[in-house]
Formats: C-alpha cells, sequence, structure tokens
C-alpha cells in the first residue's frame, strides 16, 4: 500500500492546525488508541473457522468446520454478521470494503498506532473466506446457515446445531447486489495489500474482476435467488447502487478507464446521478459510490468527465449538507444529545458510516482547499470533521448517559450484549456441551452480565430520546454488527494522530 507523503504542503499544514484546535476542544479527554485496539480485536470474536494461533480473543475456539461440506465445496471461515452464527455475504462483504476504505485512507495513522498489521488481518480473513467462496466465475456462496433456525437456537458457535446449508447464485440464480459489492471488497482489500503481498493482491483482483462481469451480465437482486435472506438482509435497494460501488473500486485498483467509462456512462441509469440519499449502509451504498466520484473532480485526467462527476457531487453534498442539518428541511434527525438518528434498529451503523464519509470529504476539501456550499451556507472542512467527531465521541461516552456504546471502552459500557458466544461460559473454560434451547432457559435471560466481554464491538445504541436499555433481549439495541465497527477503524486512527500532534505542538 502507498503510505501518503511525510511532508504535507503549506496548506494541509495549516488546516492540520485547524484540526488540532478541533481535537482540543473535545468536551473530555478520550483514549483514541485504545478505541482503535478495541475496534480490531472485535472482529477476532466474530470469526467463523479454525481459529490461528495468534488468535487475541481467547473465549472463542474453532467453529463451523464443515461449513459447506453437505454442498461438496470448502466455506469454512469468513465472519459472523452479529450476534448469532449465520454467515451472510452481503453484509459481510460490506464489512471488508469499510475495513479496507479505511486503511486506504488512514493506513499511516493506524500504522501509527500500532494497529496495521492486525487490520491487515481483519481484511484478510474475510478475503480468504470470499477466494472459496467464489467457485467459478459465474457462482459465489452467499450464505451459510439459515436465520430462522439458527435464531430458534441460543448456543455458542462452537456448539452449534443448527442448520450450516450453504446458499449461492449462479446465472440462473442471480444475485448483482452480491456480486457488486464482494466485488468491492475485493478490489479495495488488492488495494490495501498490493504492497506487502502482490500475489495476493493480484489474486483479489482477478476474482473481483470475474465477480463483477458476473453480477452485471446476469443480472438481479440476491434476495430473490436466495429467499432464506429476505427476512434478514433483503436487498431493498436493488442492485443498481453496487454495480456502481464495484465498478468505481476496481477503477480504483486498476486505474482501467474502462470501469471509469461504466461509472460515467451507467451515472443515470443505474441511479448514480438521481438518487439524492440520507444513509450509508450495507444496502445502501449510493452516498459512498457518490462521494468517491466527487474526489475525482480535481484531477486534470477527469477533465472530459467534469459534468457528470459534479453531478455526483451535488449527489454527494446533499448527504453531507443532510448531515450538516444544512438541507433545506431534509436534514437527518438528531437525538437531544446530537446523535444522527435514522432509524430505531441498530441506528449506530449508520452514525459509525456518516462519521466516515464527513472524515474523508472533509479531508478532500482541506486538501483541495475547498469549503462546501449547503444551498448559500459556506461550510468549512473543519466543520466536517467537527461533526464527525462529535459523533465518535458521542459513541465513546460523551453523552447524556456518559456511557461508552463501543463495547469495553471506558468505565461504563453495555454489560448484556445481545451475543450468544458472549452470553455464555467460554468453550475453553466450559467444554460440556450446550444444546440448541439451554441457551435460553439458562443463560438468555439471566439479569447478570455476559461472562465474556464483546470488546470492540459497537452496539445498535439508544432511540432517538438518547435512551438506552442495557438488556439482552433487546436486540435492537443491544446487538452489535461487523459493518458498525468496520468504518469507526481508520476515524479512531485519525483521531488518535491528531491527539499525539496535539500533545507534541503543546510540549
Amino acid at each position: 500500500m502507498e503510505m501518503k507523503k511525510q511532508l504535507l504542503p503549506h496548506c494541509c499544514l495549516i488546516i492540520s492546525v485547524s484540526l488540532l484546535l478541533v481535537v482540543a476542544t473535545s468536551a473530555q479527554s478520550l483514549d483514541y488508541a485504545d478505541a482503535l485496539t478495541k475496534s480490531l480485536l472485535y472482529f477476532e470474536a466474530q470469526r467463523s473457522g479454525r481459529l490461528p494461533y495468534n488468535q487475541r480473543v481467547t473465549w472463542r475456539h474453532h467453529s463451523g468446520l464443515t461449513d459447506g461440506l453437505e454442498q461438496g465445496v470448502d466455506l469454512v471461515g469468513g465472519y459472523h454478521d452479529a450476534g448469532d452464527h449465520v454467515k451472510f455475504g452481503l453484509p459481510m462483504a460490506f464489512t471488508v470494503t469499510m475495513l479496507s476504505w479505511g486503511v486506504i485512507e488512514y493506513g499511516e495513522e493506524i500504522a501509527s498506532g500500532g494497529e496495521f498489521e492486525h487490520a491487515l488481518e481483519a481484511i484478510k480473513w474475510g478475503t480468504d473466506y470470499f477466494i472459496k467462496a467464489h467457485t467459478r466465475p459465474n457462482v459465489l456462496w452467499a450464505e451459510v446457515g439459515d436465520g430462522d433456525t439458527d435464531h430458534y437456537c441460543w448456543q455458542r458457535p462452537e456448539d452449534m446445531t443448527t442448520s450450516r446449508q450453504a446458499h449461492k447464485i449462479d446465472e440462473n440464480n442471480p444475485g448483482s447486489d452480491l456480486a457488486g459489492e464482494t466485488a468491492a471488497a475485493m478490489a479495495a482489500a488488492s488495494i490495501v495489500l498490493k504492497k506487502t503481498n502482490p500475489h495476493y493482491s493480484h489474486l483479489l483482483l482477478h476474482h473481483a474482476q470475474q465477480l463483477f462481469e458476473f453480477g452485471d451480465k446476469y443480472r438481479g437482486k440476491y434476495d430473490m435467488s436466495v429467499r432464506v435472506v429476505k427476512s434478514y438482509y433483503a436487498s431493498v435497494s436493488g442492485y443498481k447502487d453496487e454495480l456502481l460501488w464495484a465498478a468505481l473500486w476496481l477503477y480504483k485498483a486498476t486505474d482501467n478507464e474502462d470501469y471509469l467509462s461504466y461509472v460515467i456512462n451507467n451515472a443515470h441509469h443505474l441511479g448514480g446521478i438521481d438518487w439524492s440519499i440520507s444513509e450509508f449502509s450495507w444496502d445502501v451504498k449510493y452516498a459512498g459510490i457518490q462521494i468517491i466520484a466527487s474526489m475525482l473532480l480535481p484531477e486534470v485526467k477527469h477533465k472530459k468527465h467534469r459534468k457528470i462527476i459534479k453531478q455526483y457531487r451535488s449527489k454527494a453534498e446533499f448527504y453531507i449538507c443532510s448531515c450538516l442539518s444544512k438541507n433545506n428541511g431534509t436534514d437527518i434527525e438528531r437525538t437531544p444529545g446530537g446523535l444522527l438518528f435514522i432509524r430505531q434498529w441498530n441506528n449506530m451503523q449508520y452514525v459509525s458510516s456518516a462519521a466516515f464519509l464527513l472524515t474523508v470529504y472533509s479531508d478532500f476539501l482541506s486538501n483541495t482547499n475547498q469549503n462546501l456550499n449547503c444551498h448559500g451556507t459556506i461550510v468549512t472542512p473543519e466543520e466536517l470533521f467537527t461533526l464527525a467527531k462529535s459523533q465518535i465521541d458521542y459513541i465513546l461516552g460523551v453523552n447524556p448517559k456518559n456511557m461508552s456504546y463501543l463495547v469495553g471502552y471506558g468505565l461504563k459500557y453495555p454489560s448484556k450484549v445481545h451475543h450468544r458466544g458472549a452470553s455464555i461460559p467460554s468453550y475453553r473454560m466450559n467444554k460440556g456441551f450446550i444444546g440448541c434451547t439451554q441457551g435460553y432457559d439458562d443463560w438468555y435471560s439471566r439479569p447478570e452480565p455476559n461472562p465474556n466481554v464483546v470488546i470492540g464491538a459497537l452496539v445498535g445504541g439508544p432511540d432517538r430520546e438518547d435512551d438506552f436499555r442495557d438488556d439482552r433481549g433487546n436486540y435492537m439495541q443491544t446487538e452489535a454488527c461487523t459493518y458498525n465497527t468496520a468504518p469507526l477503524v481508520g476515524i479512531f486512527a485519525k483521531l488518535n494522530q491528531l491527539t499525539d500532534m496535539r500533545l507534541i505542538a503543546s510540549n
């Protein structure tokens, strides 16, 4: 991976000083280095498969070792998405895309925090699985397990007795959204690993290109082909955003103009310059597409595409202005404590992704010496970053409840996370088998804290009034997901470096 240059131009040094002032005016002292370390630990807690010798989350053990066996394919590995044990392909791929994007933008800062290798390991654990799941050019295994039977049981992943049937997409059962997101993940990861592991990076790029061609040629929503996913990760936005998303990441990975032409020529047809969106998530990628496309505008080689790219930028700034409450009435709601609020169920996923996009776009504006115009109101890059930082600080405990929603961080955090493995004594401590319903009988309703702490998990978080009920059964608020934490890694690293720079400057 190509790191940012050590010497910044004069304009960027000025911006860096103003960002230091943003950090210096924090409501309280926060340990972003600790948050960075803990955020990456979370992905080790979510691992499926045979765990490596250097596994740091020791309350986990091997699981899912026969995944894919019934279908004659090796699907061992990958991540559980949340507090259950199904391996859902779409959110897993988005998780890896966001982890990779964080390293692309803030790799140097992650390295300064001593977490670069752990970040690469988290990405590679996902991409190793995607390589296994992509068994033929036009075949991708979409899911292992079944949400219905899985949710009927409450047991550790090491004891799983639920169905591990695998489901795939192919030419006759298309899933352009899943193929596109997996292509994006592998392309983004190939950029991250290009320098440290060039052969593997090339392999990822090969898979990404095949998956994009498959998804583009055989079009359809994956939840129409893999119907068991519909109640859990239905593709509400369809597949058009994922095709643009994949093409953009392939362009960034290859510099091949064909992929950029795809993004430009399909800007209207696939909705890239039509949709004005106020959320960015595992399902809806348009805001991310629009942000990345906007960042192409200053480059001379993109001059011929200026008209379309400016339309992408207009939509990107709709999203940013919505976050800033400067969008003429189509603003994202805020809680009384200042948290961005999209919806009741797992709202923190939208907060972490918004904070990431705000930070990236703030850096882009700073580095190109630009401001943002929200309907006539001029907004500086520092204002974007201030909002992003306020969301991160809220997550870490600067909120009406004085509670960290990043599990294991600070003195007060959710202790009854909706997570099967965490809520039952570790397999390493108690190897006695715990059956499907035994976990519900003996552990689910216990008022005591979970015996294992899912360090680094970002739970669903408070409601629109900043209220939060720490209860295992309150899954809308106490369940955490991999795609909640993934966008935080890069931001924690940036905030940590800015804090270090402030401390140096003050001495």
